[in-house]
């Protein structure tokens, strides 16, 4: 199976590619507008589109993953830290063989704490790191519609001039017979 960008590439391969059909006399002409040109144009915009709605599925389902995994280590992490800071209490209540342990309790919900806002902070900054490529995509999505949009104006465009010309020479090709 494709991978998702092997399946795009192909779409816009397929999309710059114009077929020509020769008739009887010879002259080359776009099929594009035919009912089997369309039905393949609406097939590769379908194609395009569940590609992108795959795509964004995806993205978000990998999103909430990432935020469920970090959401569920914070309420690991804030477990600890309560049953951490009962164990301080507890150790308070010592004399002092217990001062030693409460020492080394602190160091590590110290060392907690600081992994804890560590991953606080590259959630923060994977969350942001995925908008940014979310609107990018977005933005490149946007661009590729447009610019199929003027493909399809030229290509018409020539098709339009070419069967004038084709009028021309055979209105002249008559008058020299």
């Amino acid at each position: 199976m494709a991978s998702p960008k092997q399946v795009m590439e192909q779409q816009q391969q397929t999309q710059l590619q114009i077929p020509l059909l020769k008739n009887s006399s010879g002259v080359i002409s776009y099929s594009g507008n035919t009912p089997m040109g369309d039905d393949k144009a609406e097939e590769m915009t379908r194609t395009a589109l569940s590609t992108f709605r795959a795509k964004e599925e995806e993205i978000e389902r990998r999103r909430k993953e990432v935020t469920d995994r970090v959401q569920a280590q914070l309420g690991r992490m804030e477990e600890e830290s309560k049953r951490l800071a009962e164990i301080r209490e507890a150790l308070e209540g010592f004399v002092d063989p217990a001062g030693k342990e409460a020492a080394v309790v602190r160091k590590k919900i110290d060392v907690v704490t600081r992994e804890l806002k560590s991953l606080g902070q590259t959630c923060q900054r994977k969350e942001k790191e995925y908008k940014e490529t979310l609107d990018a995509f977005n933005g490149k999505s946007k661009e590729k519609a447009q610019l199929i949009t003027k493909l399809m104006e030229l290509v018409s465009e020539s098709e339009r001039m070419r069967m004038k010309k084709l009028e021309e020479l055979s209105k002249n090709v008559d008058t020299l017979c």
